[in-house]
């Protein structure tokens, strides 16, 4: 159950106003004027609670579950238990997510860390050339800078730092202590605590007498929804901006260098690594601790299984997986000759 000392609740809403919003159906028999007050888990949710199942794993729960209401896929309806009021979706989980935004919108654009009341603060400092949107937030502790605008609706969030001349739309979400500079970000962009954007990127030029710096003159492009996770850094480009695209989600403790591209609808997943230059294209997948190599391609629709590194360019809609990454099955079946040669190795041999 979602703590109200954190979080606000919208309900109660009645089950066919939120099967309508989801677009689920309700089984035969229901109630659509039932009222829901709150989401909940199957093992934790009450008899005025809706809950979901979509992992078969959680079945038995499904059925010892007090919920008052389930999202469930048409196949699992004889597992219900009697009283549970039935949501039928192809995809119950995401039905659920857009049920959860219902109850909680204010979680689907971030939550004010200081405040309810949108304005700036008097604790704040905002450059006399700033432009601050209507109903835009500026907490206690931030810093907005010369020429800066900020769109309608976005909150900057205590102790965030927006440097001279950066523009970020609307409706956005500035977490607490976030640093932004040489950035343009579109609408709808949720920076999570500690993000750091637009600091230079790692550019040396190499050798004696010594390490000569070479000047970070790109931007950082953010476009329209994109969620970015606590403490990731995307650096600015060398020459060209590096651009992360509509609609990417990206993980806590992730590294994006210089001049990367990275698709429309991209998943990076915590701790992975992007060298300068690599592109991403649409709806690429890299999971945890993935690291990329600089100049490198991964192509739509590709797919990095965790710690995968990746030396040579994916083609579109690939899985590829293992040190250094290759197609999964070939990775995969190489595991498990090793495994065999591991277990022949540790029998005890046979010679006199």
């Amino acid at each position: 159950m979602a703590d109200k000392r954190f979080f606000a609740n919208s309900g109660p809403f009645p089950l066919g106003e939120i099967a309508e919003r989801v677009g689920a159906r309700l089984n035969e028999g229901v109630d659509p004027s039932f009222m829901i007050a709150d989401i909940a888990s199957l093992d934790a949710a009450g008899p005025d609670d809706l809950s979901f199942l979509d992992n078969p794993k959680y079945i038995e729960s499904f059925r010892a579950t007090r919920a008052g209401a389930c999202m469930i896929d048409a196949k699992h309806i004889d597992k219900a238990p009697a009283g549970t009021a039935l949501l039928i979706a192809k995809e119950p989980y995401r039905a659920y997510a857009r049920a959860a935004q219902l109850f909680y919108p204010a979680e689907t654009t971030g939550s004010r860390s200081f405040g309810d009341e949108p304005g700036i603060h008097p604790m704040a400092f905002v450059h006399e050339t700033a432009k601050i949107g209507a109903g835009a937030t500026v907490e206690p502790g931030a810093s907005i800078g010369a020429d800066v605008e900020i769109g309608a609706g976005t909150i900057i969030s205590s102790n965030a730092v927006i440097a001279r001349g950066c523009t970020i739309g609307r409706n956005c979400w500035i977490g607490p202590g976030v640093t932004i500079s040489h950035a343009h970000i579109g609408d709808r962009v949720m920076l999570h605590p500690g993000v750091r954007i637009g600091q230079d990127g790692f550019g040396f030029a190499m050798g004696l007498p010594q390490h000569e710096k070479v000047p970070q003159l790109g931007r950082v492009i953010i476009q329209d929804n994109v969620e970015i996770g606590a403490n990731s850094c995307v650096d600015r480009g060398a020459g060209p901006d590096t651009v992360i695209g509509e609609g990417t989600k990206i993980d806590n403790l992730v590294q994006i260098g210089h001049n990367v591209e990275i698709g429309r609808h991209c998943v990076i997943v915590s701790l992975t690594g992007i060298s300068g230059s690599s592109t991403l294209g649409d709806f690429v997948v890299l999971a945890a601790q993935v690291g990329v190599t600089g100049h490198i391609t991964i192509n739509s629709g590709a797919m990095v299984a965790a710690r995968g590194a990746v030396v040579h360019d994916i083609p579109p809609g690939q899985q590829y997986g293992g040190v250094p990454a290759r197609p999964i099955k070939e990775w995969r079946r190489e595991v498990v000759e090793l495994r065999k040669l591991g277990r022949r190795g540790n029998k005890p041999s046979t010679d006199e």
